[in-house]
């Protein structure tokens, strides 16, 4: 059994990735995406939260049973976040008709936080803080300079001669 300090640590740890997992959320929110703020803080927050899980888990299990046959293993429990995250990932892509495809930078956005939650769940509170920030610069600054080559690219004369008539 866990005691209050430690639950407290947890609650902790799951707020500061709702933090961080909100505010990549809130660019998504405000970009008109299906995935937004809620979805965003919700996955920060489960990861977070199954990360922080994981000692007391081992810890009563280990206490319970034959220690021996107990592995610790976090890299286990990522690889199960990660897999949940991307079926909930590829719930966010969308394949139009013509070869459009939506949604994968929603997607990608999903995943990361996801590894938010698990960072601050490890206590790198300024990592998390700092690819937070990376995050939104790239959404934000990057999706700007997407939308000028798109420009550009409607403008550009067709490098294709048409052909001749009879």
């Amino acid at each position: 059994m866990m005691d209050w300090t430690a639950e407290l640590q947890i609650v902790g740890h799951v707020l500061l990735a709702c933090l961080f997992g909100g505010a990549i959320g809130l660019e998504r929110e405000l970009a008109g995406k299906a995935a937004g703020l809620r979805t965003h803080m919700m996955v920060a927050a489960a990861s977070a939260l199954l990360m922080s899980l994981a000692p007391a888990t081992i810890d009563q299990i280990a206490s319970s049973s034959s220690p021996e046959l107990v592995g610790a293993d976090p890299t286990r429990i990522m690889q199960a976040i990660i897999t949940g995250i991307s079926f909930l990932g590829a719930g966010t892509i969308i394949v139009q008709r013509g070869r459009s495809v939506e949604g994968l930078t929603t997607a990608a956005s999903i995943l990361l936080v996801s590894a938010l939650g698990m960072t601050t769940a490890l206590e790198a509170w300024r990592l998390a803080a700092i690819i937070t920030g990376l995050t939104l610069l790239i959404l934000g600054g990057i999706g700007v300079i997407e939308q000028r080559i798109a420009r550009y690219r409607l403008k550009k004369p067709s490098t294709i001669e048409p052909e001749p008539e009879d």
